[in-house]
Parts: C-alpha cells; structure tokens; sequence
C-alpha cells in the first residue's frame, strides 16, 4: 500500500468536494483497509457513464488496498431520491427494484473487482424497522437542516409539495452509512446533501462520522442536462459495443476532454497535449474522440470488441458503406405509409415516427423521408435508415 499522502494524491485526482482532507489523511495514517461505500438506486435497469465516474474512483479505492462496500438501494428506490428534482418522484413496486437491482449488481462487476467489493441491499436493514425505529431516527435531523437543501428550500418557497418521505430519504441513505460502518461515502456532487446527513445520523449512532467525497457529474450525449437515465442522454453499460462507440462519437466537442479526464486514464501532461493540438487546430477533435470511444468499449466490453467497434463506425461513417449486420424488417405490405413504417421498424409511435421524418432523420435507399404521411412503394432488399445509426433491410413476406 502507497504512503498516506501518496494515497492522498490519487484519491484527490477529480474529486470535487472532500469533507475533510485532514480527516482522511489521518485514517490513511493508521494504514488500515478504508470501508468506501457507494449507495445507487437501481431505479431504472441500467447503469451509464455517470455512473462509471464513481465506480472508476471505487476501483482506485480497491487497488490501493482499501474494502469497497456497494449499497443497492432495494429500499430507497421504492422511496426515490428527491436530489435535483422540481416535483415529488414516483415510488416503484417491488417487483421493478428486485429485477433492476440484480442486473445492477452484474453490471458493476465490469469495472469493480468482485473479489474486493462486497455487495450489500439496504433492504436488509431498513425493512426490518418499524415505526418506532423510524420516529427515532426522524428525531435525529431537524426540519430547519433539511430545508438547508437546495431543491427542497426552493420547492417550499416556491409552495411547491414537499412529501415527508421525501425528508426521510436522506435519513435512510444516511442509517446505510450507520448499518455498513462505512469510512468514506462517494457520489456525485448531486449527492453532497446526503452524504453529509449520513456524517451526521453515523455521529448520532456513536460511530466516527465518514469521509464524504463527490465526483464531477457528466452532462450526457445532448451536451446540455446531466447523464441521467430520465432525460434520455445516457451512454449505458448495456447498450452494445457498436452503439456505445456510436453515442460517443455523438457527443459535442466541448465535452471531450471532461469525457477524457473522469473516465480514462490519460496522466494530465497527455491531456494537456491533447487540449494544446485542439486548439491549435493540429488534431481533428474527431480523432481524439475515436480514441475515447473505443476506450469506453474496452472499459465496458473487451480491447476485441473496441476494435471491431471502431472497424465498424469508419466503415459506415467514414468510408459510407452500410453495416455488416443490417437487421431484416418483415412486412406483409407493398405501400405503407412512412409513419407506419417507422412504428413498424420500433418507433414507439406515430408521433414520435412524424417527428423523426419532419426533422428530416430517415432515409429509404438514400432517398430523405419528408412527408409522414406520404404511401411509400416498397421492394424487397430496400434500405430504412433512422437517425445516424439504425438500419434496416426490408424483406417483403411472401403471398
């Protein structure tokens, strides 16, 4: 294990907030495995880059030495975390958290070490208390304190509705900190808040109150809100190698180097190379950005996959050829109208198909789409193209 202050230093790389540098360097001192916890909600089934941020500073933890302690939040995600949010969130059922909570675990793996994480679900502690035991830890934090919270003082002044078990999620994120004995709690900087009520809630039980680090958040692949599962900007662990090199390529320019600085490991003498060739105008952004995607797929996927990724993306985007694994669309009709067509091909909806062809995203056999409503006449082995990445062959069914 590296000195304390060389500890320190590694741990400190991208870290936002760190409460207190002074108390985790002393604990580094006593050179002692460190519990890290992170908590995540398995709120919708899967995990994204936002979310690779702080497992990648989780497995920094590991590698050093220290015991990496991962919360699936089984029981807050039926609450839902109020952080950020304008409105009161809706609960899930129980039947929706089991089966988001068992692909979470799976999906962690491809960047932590199984054999030094131990993996624990909330529910094992917060389902077995009863009213009593909450009003006890409800007595524990005051009202006053939790308006001191962003998004809920701007809520209760703007008389939106604040719900009590919205004031009770901190609290149980918090007893996690309790139930596990953590050392340090990592999130995102959305997180802050409840991380500090988890220092408080662990001072209150008599344990040591933990160290609380926050990472930088990502905007996703709009380049404008944050990488969030809700706003449909999200690179996830699941999408395949193709597609996840594909979403990178998409994301603008300005975003590239943050991309770069939390989820690779290029030292900052490399990356300030890179920022310097940019804007010199040296480099194509587009090359570094080729560089990060096939980066991404190898942190999810394997080096072969980020190869044959990359093989992929300049073959239909560079050199304009078709992909080699064209999906076929099976239709019984000759003319179809396009909105039909595109729900046909996977569009959720006619609205959401119009929407597409107006913004001019589809193209069948290189011909631009236009009019939604416009019958098309179909041949077989024809090609629907939607958006910069969807195709299709369309096999007519036999009369």
């Amino acid at each position: 294990m590296p000195s304390a202050h060389e500890q320190l230093q590694l741990i400190r790389k991208n870290c936002v907030d760190l409460y207190s540098e002074e108390e985790l360097l002393e604990r580094l001192k006593k050179g002692a495995p460190l519990r890290v916890k992170l908590g995540v909600d398995p709120s919708r089934p899967d995990l994204h880059l936002g979310h690779a941020v702080v497992l990648r500073k989780l497995k920094a933890f590991q590698d050093l030495g220290h015991q990496v302690v991962l919360i699936i939040g089984d029981f807050t995600a039926r609450i839902g975390d109020p952080s950020g949010r304008s409105q009161t969130r809706p609960m899930l059922s129980t039947e929706e958290v089991s089966l988001y909570a068992k692909s979470y675990e799976k999906q962690a793996f491809r960047i932590l070490d199984p054999s030094k994480t131990e993996i624990r679900f909330n529910g094992e502690w917060l389902d077995r208390m009863n009213f009593e035991n909450v009003i006890r830890l409800g007595a524990k934090y005051t009202i006053a304190r939790m308006l001191e919270r962003d998004d809920f003082a701007n809520r209760y002044a703007a008389h939106e509705p604040i719900s009590v078990a919205e004031f009770l999620y901190p609290l149980a994120q918090g007893y996690d900190s309790v139930a596990v004995k953590s050392d340090i709690e990592i999130g995102g900087t959305d997180q802050l808040f409840n991380l500090l009520v988890g220092r408080k809630i662990q001072e209150e039980y008599g344990l040591q109150p933990q160290i609380v680090l926050t990472m930088p958040l990502i905007e996703g692949t709009d380049g404008q809100m944050k990488m969030s599962k809700s706003y449909g900007n999200y690179i996830a662990f699941n999408d395949t190698p193709k597609d996840i090199y594909g979403k990178v390529m998409s994301i603008p320019d300005a975003l590239l180097m943050k991309y770069m600085r939390l989820l690779t490991e290029f030292d900052e003498e490399t990356l300030s190379r890179y920022e310097r060739n940019m804007r010199e105008e040296r480099v194509n952004p587009r090359d570094y950005k080729m560089e990060l995607a096939r980066k991404m797929v190898e942190l999810l996927y394997n080096p072969e996959e980020s190869v044959k990724a990359q093989e992929e993306f300049v073959q239909v985007f560079q050199k304009k050829n078709l992909p080699s694994d064209i999906p076929d669309l099976l239709l019984s009709e000759t003319s179809i109208e396009a909105v039909d067509l595109l729900t046909k091909a996977g569009i959720p909806s006619r609205s959401e198909a119009k929407r597409l062809i107006q913004q001019g995203g589809v193209t069948l056999d290189d011909q631009k789409l236009e009019d939604p409503f416009k019958p098309l006449s179909l041949t077989e082995g024809m090609i629907l193209k939607i958006g910069k990445r969807k195709y299709y062959r369309i096999v007519l069914a036999p009369r």
